[in-house]
Protein backbone atom coordinates (compact mmCIF):
# COMPACT_ATOMS: atom_id res chain seq x y z
CA UNK A 1 0.00 0.00 0.00
CA UNK A 2 1.39 3.31 -0.89
CA UNK A 3 1.53 5.79 1.99
CA UNK A 4 -0.63 8.92 1.93
CA UNK A 5 0.60 12.22 0.26
CA UNK A 6 2.58 14.68 2.31
CA UNK A 7 3.04 18.66 2.06
CA UNK A 8 6.65 18.12 1.23
CA UNK A 9 5.23 16.19 -2.20
CA UNK A 10 4.02 19.10 -3.48
CA UNK A 11 6.43 20.43 -6.33
CA UNK A 12 6.93 16.48 -7.38
CA UNK A 13 6.95 15.01 -11.20
CA UNK A 14 4.15 12.79 -11.95
CA UNK A 15 4.90 9.96 -14.24
CA UNK A 16 3.51 6.66 -15.72
CA UNK A 17 4.93 3.24 -14.51
CA UNK A 18 6.99 3.86 -18.17
CA UNK A 19 8.04 7.28 -16.97
CA UNK A 20 5.89 9.73 -19.19
CA UNK A 21 5.71 12.83 -17.39
CA UNK A 22 1.77 12.98 -16.15
CA UNK A 23 2.41 16.46 -14.97
CA UNK A 24 3.25 17.82 -11.19
CA UNK A 25 1.61 17.91 -7.52
CA UNK A 26 0.37 20.81 -6.87
CA UNK A 27 -1.53 20.69 -3.46
CA UNK A 28 -1.03 17.06 -1.39
CA UNK A 29 -2.58 16.34 1.76
CA UNK A 30 -3.39 12.66 3.09
CA UNK A 31 -4.83 10.20 0.35
CA UNK A 32 -5.85 12.88 -2.53
CA UNK A 33 -3.09 15.26 -4.02
CA UNK A 34 -3.87 17.53 -6.77
CA UNK A 35 -1.94 17.33 -10.21
CA UNK A 36 -1.40 20.55 -12.95
CA UNK A 37 -0.94 18.19 -15.75
CA UNK A 38 1.42 18.82 -18.90
CA UNK A 39 0.17 20.10 -21.66
CA UNK A 40 1.17 17.58 -24.00
CA UNK A 41 -1.04 14.90 -21.94
CA UNK A 42 -2.26 13.03 -24.16
CA UNK A 43 -6.60 12.26 -23.83
CA UNK A 44 -6.06 8.89 -23.83
CA UNK A 45 -4.15 8.80 -20.84
CA UNK A 46 -6.30 11.81 -19.40
CA UNK A 47 -9.44 9.21 -20.11
CA UNK A 48 -7.90 6.41 -17.85
CA UNK A 49 -7.08 9.10 -14.74
CA UNK A 50 -10.34 10.58 -15.09
CA UNK A 51 -9.29 13.79 -16.37
CA UNK A 52 -11.42 13.96 -19.57
CA UNK A 53 -12.85 17.32 -18.34
CA UNK A 54 -10.95 20.23 -19.87
CA UNK A 55 -10.34 23.52 -18.67
CA UNK A 56 -9.89 22.73 -15.31
CA UNK A 57 -6.28 23.55 -13.69
CA UNK A 58 -5.44 20.67 -11.61
CA UNK A 59 -7.14 17.09 -11.70
CA UNK A 60 -7.73 15.03 -8.37
CA UNK A 61 -5.04 11.90 -7.62
CA UNK A 62 -5.63 9.50 -5.22
CA UNK A 63 -3.09 7.35 -3.41
CA UNK A 64 -5.33 4.50 -4.74
CA UNK A 65 -3.62 4.69 -8.35
CA UNK A 66 -0.08 5.53 -7.32
CA UNK A 67 2.78 2.61 -6.90
CA UNK A 68 5.28 4.44 -5.24
CA UNK A 69 6.36 8.22 -3.88
CA UNK A 70 9.84 8.90 -4.25
CA UNK A 71 11.38 12.01 -6.17
CA UNK A 72 8.58 11.35 -8.16
CA UNK A 73 5.20 10.22 -7.94
CA UNK A 74 5.10 6.76 -9.84
CA UNK A 75 1.28 5.61 -11.15
CA UNK A 76 0.46 1.98 -11.13
CA UNK A 77 0.57 -0.01 -14.51
CA UNK A 78 -2.76 -1.06 -14.81
CA UNK A 79 -4.57 2.61 -14.54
Amino acid sequence: MTRNFKPEDEGKRVVTADGDEIGTLEQASGATAHVKPSMDLSQSVRRRLGWAEDGQDTYELRTTKVDDITDVVTLKRNI
